[in-house]
């Protein structure tokens, strides 16, 4: 099956780059991979801070983290469960070397390759009338569960050093934590405010990215 096919633009006024109008699928790439780019290099002009020092893991980490996690979600590849891994963390000298491991990750500089391994299985979509194209399925990646536990850690880790060093732009709220769609409303009405203000016109743009992706001309 064609799992990707040509996106038809819509019958709208053509979006403008440069002073040229995008006419073609090849015209709109080179917009928004220009646009991508001049955004890329903004990050060359921020300041450097200075290095922070990355300490070992804690098992309240650990222990936090897995308590959050769904005891119903699918296995990967291991066939380990949430509910056998909250197990094994709760004997410490099982989570002391669960919490080796991942300090060793980072003393070594090596992700090891049981952690890289994925599953891949496709899913149906639900009250779809046909299921007779590819869009009615999705894939979705399994991870081994050990390897998900770690890297939950880490971003954790990561979230609570980026935001408490305000690296964070105050706009970004996807995937944070204590974002809500309620803060993208006020930030996006505060936006429309400032427009009205200036006695301007305020009108918004969004297209989903992971979708429009696999139709551009890579």
């Amino acid at each position: 099956m064609n799992w990707i096919r040509r996106r038809q633009l819509l019958a709208v006024e053509a979006i403008k780059y440069n002073g040229h109008p995008c006419l073609s699928p090849e015209s709109l790439w080179d917009a928004l991979h220009s646009t991508f780019n001049t955004a890329l290099n903004t990050l060359n002009e921020i300041k450097c801070k200075p290095s922070l020092q990355w300490f070992p893991f804690s098992k309240e980490e650990f222990k936090q983290v897995i308590s959050n996690c769904n005891n119903s979600s699918v296995p990967g590849p291991d066939k380990l469960t949430w509910h056998h891994l909250k197990s094994i963390v709760n004997q410490d000298d099982c989570l002391i070397n669960i919490i080796n491991i991942a300090n060793s990750c980072f003393e070594l500089g090596y992700w090891p390759n049981y952690f890289k391994y994925s599953f891949t299985i496709i899913i149906s979509k639900p009250n779809k009338t046909l299921y007779d194209q590819p869009k009615a399925f999705r894939p979705i990646i399994l991870l081994n569960t050990l390897e998900k536990l770690i890297e939950k850690v880490i971003a954790e880790r990561l979230q609570f050093t980026v935001t408490s060093n305000n690296f964070i732009y105050p706009s970004q709220l996807g995937g944070l934590k204590f974002k809500s769609t309620m803060d993208a409303g006020i930030a996006l009405t505060h936006i429309v405010q400032l427009g009205w203000v200036k006695g301007k016109t305020t009108s918004t743009l969004a297209f989903d990215i992971s979708q429009f992706f696999p139709s551009l001309n890579h």
